[in-house]
């Protein structure tokens, strides 16, 4: 049932394509209740997939939502410098652009390119291929009209654990999707803004065709309005036409004539068209405002701790182990190792996590070393191997190199340096051999042409450890009462 719904949603405009649909991300407005339970019926209807359809990079939508962006800023403070009128949202837009430009650089800069690949891709829906987050974070954009409160948010994403968990790294990932999802409905605010001026403009040139303003000859009925006959009706045109003919003067009684002819051709009338109107312009206004509003509470907002309120392996460690009691960056450790696990093993976050405690609660009966007490051993220290052995882990390859290194030491260091100055020593040789007059030059070459080479070595070999070793971090106690 919410599948078909999702799909109707993108489908209704006659494209299945969500980035060639116009409609801003509006649906209708939930409560915290109904959020709640949207959020259960969206956790059973989205599956995940390993192998995800290719899709378009949400970066590279996100540059062209900034360029339309910029573009519908630039036309409304055109409008304004040419003294035109422009609706409040216009207003919203113009004052409150620097906003927009922070949140696109800080998504720019928070957004690595392989950020997204790690999450999981959904399967089916209008959202296949992109991750899972991302479609959670569009329903909850959707059903709030853009206003992001945190309570509202906690609610929407405990909800949608109860039925199915998120990853570690799905949760982190929900500040910035949400800052994607309200970047691309101000994109399509926006271009509704932009469209809706080019039209008031359209109607007010025919008005002053048939008015004949600045001393020029008024045109005839059919000859100006006639075209829009063969035209899709637009109620911002019809509105705005109706605006200029209200007065009651005899002469605009033929014009009044006419657009009551051509509106109920199309089964409307003119104040519908006006009623239409002024609900779409109004609805504008009010989620401009709370896509502005919402982009600083968002930027305001402190999501360690929204993350550590919503995550299930946070609250299983809690309950198990003396967790909390530690800082945030060695609470960090446990659960990024917990992510390295279980990606690269047969058991989800939550399982590892489990196996973890479960671990350390058996040594509180067998062991006399204290550490050996908490999940930490086991997945920060020395228990680690052991674990991974008993969780089928396998190492990516950026590990196994890492754990060479570190067994191998002070040897394996010297042993690359001189290795590859002697690969690099040989590589010389090998260009300039016909080049040499004499074997005799060829020791003299080895022994100036090593210690340069050395010293360019030894420079990449530093760089190449910097790029692979992390600092290690010393778990520590948070001590919150001193």
């Amino acid at each position: 049932m919410l599948k078909r719904r999702l799909n109707e949603m993108f489908s209704r405009r006659g494209t299945a394509d969500m980035w060639n649909d116009p409609a801003p991300v509006r649906e209708e407005l939930f409560s915290i209740e109904r959020l709640e339970e949207h959020a259960e019926s969206l956790a059973e209807a989205q599956t995940v997939t390993d192998w995800p359809r290719k899709v378009l990079p949400l970066a590279a939508r996100l540059d062209n939502n900034a360029h339309h962006l910029l573009a519908a800023y630039r036309a409304s403070a055109s409008a304004v410098e040419a003294g035109q009128e422009v609706v409040p949202a216009a207003e919203w837009l113009l004052d409150n652009y620097h906003v927009v430009e922070e949140q696109v650089w800080e998504i720019r800069s928070d957004l690595p390119p392989g950020y997204y690949k790690q999450l999981p891709k959904l399967a089916d829906g209008p959202f296949a291929g992109y991750p899972r987050v991302f479609g959670i974070a569009w329903a909850f954009v959707a059903h709030t009209d853009s206003h992001f409160t945190t309570e509202a948010l906690r609610s929407f994403l405990r909800a949608y654990q109860r039925v199915q968990p998120l990853t570690i790294g799905e949760l982190w990932a929900v500040a910035i999707t949400l800052r994607i999802v309200l970047i691309e409905n101000l994109r399509r605010l926006s271009d509704q803004i932009v469209r809706a001026h080019d039209l008031r403009a359209r109607a007010n040139e025919l008005a002053d065709r048939l008015l004949g303003v600045n001393g020029k000859k008024p045109e005839s009925l059919i000859d100006v309005l006639g075209p829009l006959e063969r035209e899709p009706l637009s109620d911002t045109l019809a509105a705005q036409l109706a605006r200029r003919f209200r007065d009651p003067d005899p002469k605009v009684a033929p014009i009044q004539a006419w657009l009551d002819n051509w509106l109920g051709q199309h089964n409307t009338s003119v104040e519908e068209a006006v009623r239409h109107n002024q609900q779409r312009q109004g609805a504008s206004n009010v989620t401009v405002q709370n896509v502005v509003t919402s982009m600083r509470l968002i930027s305001n907002t402190d999501w360690s701790e929204l993350f550590e309120s919503i995550s299930l392996v946070d609250d299983r460690l809690n309950a198990g182990s003396s967790f909390r009691a530690m800082d945030f960056a060695t609470r960090n450790l446990y659960r990024s190792a917990i992510e390295v696990l279980a990606r690269n093993s047969r058991f989800g976050e939550l399982e590892v996590a489990e196996k973890a405690i479960a671990k350390a609660e058996a040594a509180r009966d067998k062991e006399d070393d204290e550490r050996t007490w908490d999940p930490g051993y086991y997945l920060i220290s020395g228990g680690r191997q052991v674990f991974e052995q008993e969780i089928d882990f396998h190492p990516p390859l950026r590990s196994r190199i890492c754990r060479l290194g570190l067994r191998l030491g002070i040897r394996g260091y010297v042993g690359t340096i001189v290795a590859v100055t002697f690969l690099m020593v040989l590589g010389v040789i090998a260009l300039s051999w016909n080049s040499v007059a004499s074997l005799w030059y060829l020791p003299l070459m080895i022994v100036l042409g090593w210690f340069p080479i050395m010293d360019t070595v030894v420079f990449l070999v530093n760089q190449f450890t910097i790029h692979l070793y992390n600092p290690t971090r010393l778990p520590a106690l948070a001590l919150r009462d001193g």
